[in-house]
């Protein structure tokens, strides 16, 4: 149905444009049918899909009749097969349109809306073969999605792709913001500020501001069995797609009719726009798992930093962190802070010796002799405390798929309800197995992870876990098909600042909020309150402690993490505090303030109460804010508490830990002045005055 904020000609237009495309669709002859144009629902974006004069698919993008995207090409080289690319003509036209909102169990929003409308053009090669290729576009607000869906043809049974050749032709130059793709280290880089022309092979997302200031961000959205796509710039602002490489030869190798993942381009006309886009979650397919309602949004702590400082070791011997002993100590404090989970890494065997990138001698049933499993989880329970589970798998997926159903029955048994995975290994370091059994070594983003992340996933979602994989497959979106995927990694985070050279940058968060976290949760590790990295003697870590404490509103995940060493997290009570307090799940999230880079203030409601809470996080320059309040209820009354940088922080000098705490009265007609420091934070919780 229409929504009622849209104007009234707009959707008569609308239905009949659908009428007359059905007409064309249903009885012109399939020679007749001639380019094709969708709008967004309210008009401003504009996408033509069509052939040109040899026969090649294209489409181009107008936003308020500007260009965003010039003609841009479509198609596919194979390994054993003609190359799709020219010589189509258009042999059918469907067109549909949405206007629906559907509930996430958990998320930076309860609601999220739907609203798109959508054209699918077959297009047939004018050869013996005939073979056919259908895109499906769809065109929102926020911007557009498109897809290739493959018929069962008995010209090509089997499609052993070689390369997609999809265009993003920019029309005009701008700012892009980065991360390298086919490089060693996966998708954990700093960002790069460059020219879109200057712009080299990227992963996605990858976020450019455009001279006019419109603003986009191209990614993907639902990679089921397909390998991952990175963008390559063929010359000027012309990206293409290149698929992430296969030993294997063919890239992608699909049976049958299949569908890819959808192209995505979100458009906005300035940061909020991006950030509140809901694009990517509304292009996956809904829910399929059913009452998702064994996963509770929560806060943990765990044994883990202290092994990036070195104080104690994955592995076994006199230095192992995951001791019985230990653990009780981490579920205790948990207990008392309240805590909902312990995480705890290197309770299984496997550790010693080189595990990086081998992971041949990990079991995932069995732990050192040091950690009672049962014991340590029996403990937690009656402290009302859950253990997260831990599979490091050095990026061996045939050894962790040997295990996996095991695995996951004993957390199921001993009541372990989420699981960290791992797959530390250099890119391209995988290993699967091939036809004959023999280790294959495959792509972090190939389609043979990709399938592996999938089932790791199913297989969980049958014992009730939770999963939360580091050094993943980059977010898609498919939390929404599978909501117990609650988050990832999949960029920097925070053990950098533990050993990192350089640590994580000033301007790192303020880049992921526009990056990265555009296509969905990161468990990113904050909370670090000692602001100390492994061997410090010096102002460490870039950050005031009121900026470890915006994170928590300003990085969405449904799990987060209060990183530091509990002694740590116990010397700062006032900051220890917030995170009490802070929720992890959300009925709403708005974009109050911000630029790609440079700084973002972010306003969140909490899903189970009235209260709102508010993160801002800068770069290296100190800012003065206004913060106005008006995204609360009018005519109601509220106390806010405000962790704010103390009139001395620098997070870039020797005062990072002054912070002042203080509270006063607000209503949605209030203005709170706020100092950000360099490298500096805020953090507020906002609640309805009794």
């Amino acid at each position: 149905m229409p929504c009622p904020h849209s104007p009234p000609l707009f959707w008569s237009f609308n239905v009949i444009r659908l009428f007359l495309l059905f007409i064309a669709a249903t009885f012109l002859p399939a020679a007749a049918v001639q380019a094709e144009t969708v709008s967004s629902p309210d008009g401003r974006t504009v996408v033509t899909l069509d052939t040109d004069g040899e026969g090649i698919p294209f489409y181009e993008v107008v936003r308020d009749g500007t260009p965003v995207i010039a003609k841009s090409t479509l198609g596919f080289t194979f390994t054993d097969a003609d190359p799709m690319r020219r010589n189509f003509e258009v042999v059918a036209v469907t067109a549909d349109a949405a206007d629906t909102r559907w509930e996430q169990p958990w998320g930076e929003r309860r609601w999220v809306a739907d609203r798109h409308n959508e054209i699918a053009l077959t297009f047939r090669q004018k050869d013996a073969t005939a073979r056919e290729v259908t895109v499906r576009l769809r065109v929102f607000d926020d911007g557009m999605g498109f897809r290739y869906e493959f018929p069962q043809s008995d010209a090509q049974p089997v499609r052993r792709i070689a390369e997609e050749l999809t265009e993003f032709n920019i029309a005009s130059d701008g700012t892009a913001w980065s991360i390298p793709a086919g490089d060693w280290n996966r998708y954990e880089y700093l960002y790069s500020r460059t020219p879109i022309s200057a712009l080299s092979t990227v992963h996605t997302p990858v976020t450019m501001v455009l001279a006019n200031g419109t603003h986009l961000s191209f990614h993907e959205a639902a990679l089921v069995d397909y390998s991952g796509m990175w963008l390559k710039r063929m010359e000027g602002t012309r990206l293409r797609a290149l698929l992430a490489p296969s030993p294997q030869g063919a890239k992608v190798v699909r049976e049958g009719a299949f569908t890819t993942p959808w192209r995505t381009i979100q458009i906005a006309d300035g940061p909020a726009g991006l950030f509140e886009s809901s694009l990517i979650l509304n292009l996956n397919e809904p829910n399929t798992l059913g009452d998702v309602s064994w996963f509770k949004p929560h806060k943990y702590i765990g044994i883990w930093w202290e092994m990036h400082l070195d104080k104690t070791s994955w592995a076994s011997g006199p230095k192992h962190g995951a001791t019985t002993e230990n653990a009780k100590k981490y579920i205790d404090f948990a207990a008392a802070n309240g805590f909902r989970g312990v995480l705890i890494e290197g309770w299984n065997k496997g550790w010693d010796g080189t595990w990086f990138g081998n992971g041949r001698e990990f079991s995932f049933t069995e732990a050192y002799p040091d950690f009672d499993l049962k014991a340590v989880t029996d403990y937690a329970r009656k402290k009302g405390v859950h253990l997260i589970g831990h599979h490091e798998t050095g990026g061996n997926i045939a050894v962790y798929e040997d295990q996996l159903e095991d695995a996951m029955a004993l957390y199921e048994k001993l009541g372990v309800d989420a699981v960290k995975t791992g797959y530390v290994a250099d890119a391209g370091g995988i290993i699967t197995r091939d036809a004959e059994g023999k280790d294959l070594l495959v792509w972090h983003d190939g389609q043979e992870n990709v399938r592996h992340h999938i089932k790791v996933v199913e297989t969980a979602a049958r014992h009730h876990v939770a999963v939360n994989p580091h050094e993943p497959v980059k977010d898609t979106g498919l939390r929404r098909t599978y909501p117990n995927w609650v988050a990832r990694e999949g960029a920097r985070g925070a053990e950098y600042d533990a050993w990192g050279v350089p640590k994580n940058t000033p301007d790192h968060v303020p880049e992921l909020i526009f990056t990265r976290l555009l296509a969905g949760p990161m468990d990113y590790t904050p909370g670090v309150f000692s602001l100390e990295g492994r061997g410090a003697t010096a102002p460490d870590i870039p950050s005031t402690l009121a900026r470890q404490l915006a994170y928590y509103v300003a990085i969405y995940s449904p799990i987060q993490m209060a990183a530091d060493l509990p002694e740590n997290l116990a010397k700062w009570p006032k900051a220890l505090d917030f995170v009490k307090r802070v929720p992890a799940d959300w009925s709403e999230s708005k974009l109050i303030e911000g630029a790609v880079g440079e700084y973002a203030i972010i306003a969140r409601q909490d899903r189970n109460s009235h209260a709102w809470y508010v993160g801002g996080v800068t770069d290296d320059k100190e800012r003065a804010v206004k913060l106005l309040l008006a995204f609360l209820d009018k005519g109601k009354r509220y106390t806010a508490t405000i962790w704010r940088d103390g009139a001395t922080a620098d997070g870039l000098g020797s005062d990072r830990h002054a912070m002042d705490v203080i509270t006063q009265k607000v209503t949605s007609d209030s203005v709170i002045d706020l100092r950000m420091a360099r490298a500096g934070g805020f953090a507020i919780e906002i609640k309805p005055t009794k």
